[in-house]
């Protein structure tokens, strides 16, 4: 278990905002820029002015072995400060303290945005007698007037004009930027007004009730010590993070690599836009997918040069993609690997259109895509054959309709990788992925979405077998990768299934579901199957004869359509489903005489399974 050593202070915000104005407070370089908006500023200045807490900050410690992360000044601090080594990195309270930066110490107008997201820049303006009447909320108190300080009417007309001190004095608005450095202010306001005695009284309340806060704020800080190795540093700032940009492996990578002067966030766009422009089933990729392909092979690449034959705790070889093997990746490495890898997606990618998934939003499982890309990276030519195309075809199957790859994964992967290539390469048995795959029948009920990996599997398969659309005749395949809208929709229309009492639960499943052009789904309609059967004969000119055979490349039995039989369609198309994916995965799958009353097997009805309850049925298959 990893523990980080930490400090917890309070420590006055006067303080923070000079080290950061001196650059000995600063960013690291994955945090990057996000402009709170207008009114969130003017609520956090309200909330210092009255005391109300604002939350803990947490700091880094500089100087560590463990962690070099490229720092980066706070906005509206000198430029020059990029040159100073500071000691401390912010990694959660960037935006609250680099607003109260702004808006206090920084001298400028404050970059922020309006309430529809348009840049704007802005000064504040406490109204001294609105802030003394209300000492519980003192947001109306908070003004904030455009750059040129002149708030103007819809019509352009000038109510509010700030563009001298004089004018600010005469409007008993103080500006916050001299919160710090009040005194000044204070003599010219009391010389402006004569040192009239209720003017003084004003001020006098004003700084006991409002500035004095600001100068005792006290803001609770978290330190790390520099000696917190990085994946503590991930983890704890994922866990306290609420805003901003969120912290992943990548963004401490790319803080890491900076400080050895490599843009990897660069290198990783490039790339990206390269494998994602070229291969649409690559469009979910991410950068995480990209690092964990790479620390597997640089992972076992160690382990090679080493000898080691060691295996981590959970029984995985001592190959690993875990966060903290990412995060000890180094520029040499990226350096090393990053070519093979991406061509590893490429080869990934090229494999799956043979398999007919051209799509990301088809893809059964986007993790998968690492391992894939991994295996394809090792083996190298030896990949390239017919047989090795088999293999690898049917782990990946055994991965999709086994389910593997939707949780504890990156054990799953560490396995894989040396597992599936001495087995192309027929220096060992079959991987564990292939061995522990296993599809229970009651399953297809319960495949209604493509939010099931199973799901979008059979609908690769159909393709990859040559299912053919009914009205055109051209293999589904085909008018998918030309974006011919190319959908999965119901066999027995839902509105005929409704007339016919068939439970929701059974007329939504994969079972009758098959993969269709949109045109040819808006000539179904919601009519019968006997009746769109010869409408779209009729219309497309295609026989009785070739639609038959159109109907069986959907594992569809044309004479259960051409009668309205659904009990019977249903019975014969589950069989037919359940013997593609015994196919694809070489796995016999045992039919369970439980599910008889589903029609998940073929069994003989005349007119419709006798006192058949749906409800039962779904609870059968899902048990």
């Amino acid at each position: 278990m990893i523990t980080a050593s930490f400090d917890s202070t309070k420590t006055p915000l006067q303080e923070l905002l000079a080290r950061a104005h001196k650059g000995l407070l600063q960013l690291p370089d994955f945090q990057r820029g996000w402009v709170w908006d207008d009114d969130r500023i003017r609520s956090l200045l309200a909330s210092v002015s009255v005391s109300f807490p604002i939350g803990a900050v947490m700091l880094l410690q500089t100087g560590g072995e463990h962690v070099r992360f490229k720092p980066r000044p706070l906005a509206g601090t000198n430029p020059n400060l990029c040159e100073v080594a500071p000691e401390t990195l912010i990694l959660d309270g960037q935006q609250r303290l680099t607003s109260l930066y702004m808006a206090l110490m920084s001298g400028s107008a404050v970059e922020t945005k309006d309430s529809k997201g348009k840049p704007i820049r802005r000064w504040y303006y406490l109204d001294m007698k609105k802030a003394l009447a209300n000492d519980d909320d003192r947001e109306d108190a908070v003004l904030s007037i455009p750059e040129d300080l002149q708030l103007k009417s819809f019509g352009g007309e000038v109510v509010l004009d700030l563009t001298t001190p004089e004018r600010e004095y005469a409007e008993d608005l103080f500006p916050v930027n001299r919160i710090f450095e009040s005194a000044g202010w204070r003599q010219a306001y009391n010389k402006y007004w004569n040192y009239a005695t209720e003017k003084i009284q004003l001020y006098d309340a004003f700084e006991r009730e409002v500035i004095k806060r600001f100068e005792q704020y006290q803001v609770p800080v978290i330190e790390l010590k520099r000696e917190t190795p990085k994946e503590a540093v991930c983890l704890v700032f994922e866990r306290v993070n609420t805003g901003g940009v969120a912290l992943n492996v990548f963004e401490l990578l790319t803080a890491s690599f900076a400080a050895d002067d490599f843009p990897l966030r660069d290198d990783w766009n490039r790339r990206e836009q390269r494998l994602k422009g070229r291969h649409p089933v690559l469009g979910h990729l991410q950068s995480d997918d990209f690092l964990q392909a790479m620390s597997l092979l640089v992972t076992q690449n160690k382990r090679r040069e080493t000898g080691s034959r060691a295996v981590t705790s959970d029984g995985a070889p001592g190959i690993s993609c875990k966060r903290k093997d990412i995060l000890k990746l180094e520029v040499a490495d990226w350096c090393a690997w990053a070519d093979r890898v991406e061509e590893g997606f490429v080869r990934a990618a090229r494999f799956l259109h043979g398999q007919k998934i051209f799509k990301a939003r088809d893809l059964p499982y986007r993790t998968q895509l690492v391992p894939l890309a991994a295996i394809f990276v090792e083996l190298g030519k030896d990949g390239e054959t017919e047989g090795a195309r088999q293999k690898i075809a049917l782990w990946y199957w055994c991965g999709v309709f086994g389910e593997l790859y939707g949780s504890a994964i990156e054990t799953r992967f560490a396995r894989d990788l040396p597992e599936v290539v001495a087995w192309v390469r027929e220096e060992a048995g079959e991987p564990v992925t292939v061995r522990e795959a296993n599809f229970q029948p009651g399953r297809l009920l319960t495949l209604r979405t493509r939010n099931s990996a199973a799901y979008k599997g059979l609908y690769a398969l159909l393709m990859r077998d040559g299912c053919r659309d009914l009205r055109t005749g051209e293999p589904i395949e085909a008018q998918t990768f030309f974006d011919d809208k190319v959908d999965i929709h119901h066999i027995f229309p839902e509105n005929w299934c409704k007339k016919e009492r068939i439970d929701t639960g059974i007329s939504n499943s994969i079972i009758n579901k098959t993969a269709l052009a949109a045109r040819t789904n808006r000539q179904i309609g919601g009519r019968a199957p006997s009746k769109y059967l010869r409408a779209i004969e009729e219309s497309a000119g295609v026989s009785p004869a070739k639609m038959d055979e159109f109907l069986r490349s959907h594992c569809i039995a044309p004479e259960h359509l051409r009668t309205d039989n659904f009990w019977e369609f249903f019975a014969a198309r589950a069989e037919e489903l359940l013997q593609r994916i015994e196919a694809a995965t070489r796995k016999t799958i045992t039919r369970d005489a439980a599910l008889f009353r589903a029609g998940i097997v073929p069994e003989a009805y005349d007119e419709g399974p006798p006192e058949w309850d749906a409800e039962e049925a779904l609870e059968d298959a899902a048990s």
